[in-house]
């Protein structure tokens, strides 16, 4: 999650918010945030509601339930313009490919308003 604060500021230029969910309780996020300087909002989810709803909980052998990384970039009306879900926990986005799909959801939106 660290990563995705070197975009933060030009994802919100673009007019997106990052909401980041963990597994984490509350209190150890309250400490990551701090500790990371992260400027984004960042939700517990400690009993996986969340990640059951998404369809993306997983059981590993020996270990507690824990979702899969899983992105998304949203427009403002509600379409999911982009999504990112990969099974291996400890492969993550690049933020320069999020980045990416933010600009080209970005002028998608655009030349969907001057054909309007």
């Amino acid at each position: 999650m660290v990563q995705l604060q070197s975009i933060e500021g030009e994802l919100s230029e673009l007019g997106y918010q990052i909401l980041a969910m963990s597994p984490d309780p509350p209190g150890k996020l309250a400490q990551t945030v701090e500790k990371q300087e992260l400027t984004y909002r960042l939700v517990s989810d400690m009993n996986l509601a969340a990640a059951r709803g998404f369809g993306i909980a997983f059981k590993a052998e020996g270990r507690r339930p824990l979702p899969v990384p899983l992105v998304y970039v949203v427009g403002t009306d509600g379409i999911i313009r982009f999504q990112y879900v990969n099974p291996n926990y400890a492969v993550r986005l690049d933020p320069d490919v999020l980045l990416a799909a933010a600009r080209a959801a970005v002028r998608t939106a655009q030349l969907k308003a001057i054909d309007a």
